[in-house]
């Protein structure tokens, strides 16, 4: 179709649509390709989730006989756990962090702990040598409990590496664990270990039972898909325009010197100044980009009795069953998809920075606005988008797989991560075939909700 019309000079209103559509697509590809390739220099919150994991274990183990303790981990829980922590030590660029390498020094030969405590010295400020010191004597009485508390005392310890310097100072390596310490940690271990564990179990079969019923031709047929009034360039001005170029591009550029300002105040609390301009600059590249979409379908009049979305939230009840066990079904997808992705890429990066930050903040204020954030607005936004818009449009015209396949894929590469982006996609499958399968965009929206807020029930397990 010709941009210019008879007689005029200049392209034609739609013309202008789809120059600016090629334009924003091009920028949207080109800060995708930068986001995708600046994650590769990011560090993987993978190994820090392993040691973790193993930290549990080794805590789990007090509450335990011996034997049982044992299965906790490879072996030995405490020896696995030594051999993560080199592996992180060693890989790091710089010096190591120094409560990561005490604590690989309370679990290693008292041989090879003096050495790495003499390296570490240097690197700690005065008020920390006096544990260090005391550390390295090879020959010395038991401290007595309240010169324990003093040595401690300065060092930002985690609850495991304070038991294992206890237990290395202390005749009575018994009075070293907090009472109910080692039951909480046991709990916590099996709820990030085996927990998972049942939830694929389940997966699979709803998975069998539901492709069975599928190829018997006895699951519900798929409902008419129903798109919004929107053109492909007006959908590539929205998403690659409106999200990308201008939410994830220009306009956090914009906003960042006025979230700063109104955050100097929380300088004390870095967390939660991090997770407040989190959650304020996506809800400002959320609400730019809902604007947008309400200027694009307001000349469309009025919509039909179920919204141009097709929200559909009633039933209640149906819509979150459908959420929870499509949540069930693609967890066993994602899980094989990542260990794929293990397998061929040993050294996995690009880990949202959020998740170390839940890890390792203990402000209930912080947690709340991450919470917000990735359980609410981010469901929202997204599905809005990519169920929501691009599937049902791209559906009117290419049919309903490739409209699951692209959005999927437009879902998995917005998230710039090169290392997530087929967990994600796999993730993104699962979300267009539920809003394909029962023409309903609520249920997407809270199986999205519960899916990140598995994930970050996990970690903070992991905490």
């Amino acid at each position: 179709m010709s941009v210019t019309a008879p007689g005029t000079r200049g392209p034609t209103p739609d013309g202008w649509k789809g120059l600016l559509a090629l334009l924003s697509l091009s920028l949207c590809g080109l800060l995708w390709w930068n986001g995708l390739q600046q994650s590769l220099e990011r560090p993987s919150v993978n190994d820090t989730l392993t040691i973790r994991q193993l930290e549990l274990a080794v805590q789990a183990g007090s509450a335990l006989p011996g034997s049982l303790a044992e299965g906790l981990g490879e072996g030995d829980p405490r020896a696995a756990l030594a051999r993560e922590l080199r592996k992180a030590v060693d890989a790091e660029a710089g010096p190591p962090v120094p409560e990561r390498a005490l604590e690989l020094a309370l679990l290693e030969e008292p041989t090879a702990a003096a050495g790495r405590l003499a390296d570490l010295a240097p690197q700690v400020p005065p008020d920390q040598r006096a544990l260090i010191t005391a550390l390295r004597r090879s020959v010395r009485p038991a401290a007595a409990p309240a010169e324990v508390d003093r040595l401690l005392a300065p060092w930002p310890l985690s609850p495991l590496a304070r038991q294992l310097a206890c237990e290395r100072l202390a005749g009575d390596p018994s009075g070293c664990t907090l009472p109910g310490a080692g039951r909480s940690a046991l709990l916590r271990w099996l709820a990030v270990s085996l927990g998972p564990l049942l939830l694929l179990v389940l997966g699979v079969g709803l998975l069998v039972v539901t492709v069975w019923r599928r190829w018997r031709g006895t699951a519900p047929a798929v409902p008419p898909l129903r798109a919004p009034p929107l053109s492909l360039a007006d959908v590539a001005i929205l998403i690659a325009g409106g999200f990308v170029v201008v939410g994830e591009g220009i306009l956090p550029w914009l906003l960042f010197p006025a979230v700063q300002s109104v955050l100097a105040p929380l300088a004390q609390r870095p967390a939660l100044a991090r997770s407040l301009e989190v959650l304020l600059l996506y809800g400002g590249v959320m609400g730019v980009t809902l604007l947008l979409l309400w200027l694009m379908l307001r000349p469309a009049g009025t919509a039909p009795a179920a919204g141009w979305l097709q929200w559909r939230w009633r039933p209640i009840r149906s819509g979150v069953t459908l959420a929870l066990a499509h949540v069930l079904m693609v967890l066993p997808l994602v899980t094989l998809g990542g260990w794929l992705i293990e397998q061929i890429w040993n050294d996995p990066s690009g880990s949202n920075p959020l998740l170390d930050l839940v890890l390792t903040t203990g402000d209930p204020l912080a947690l709340a606005a991450l919470v917000l954030t990735a359980t609410v607005l981010a469901p929202v936004f997204e599905e809005t988008l990519f169920r929501g818009v691009l599937l049902p449009v791209l559906g009117r015209r290419l049919g309903g797989g490739w409209a699951v396949l692209l959005s999927a894929l437009a879902f998995g590469l917005a998230h710039g991560s090169l290392s997530e982006l087929a967990p994600l996609a796999l993730l993104g499958l699962a979300l267009g075939w539920l809003r394909l399968g029962w023409g309903r965009l609520a249920p997407c929206v809270l199986m999205h909700a519960f899916w990140n807020g598995i994930t970050f029930v996990n970690l903070l397990l992991l905490s």
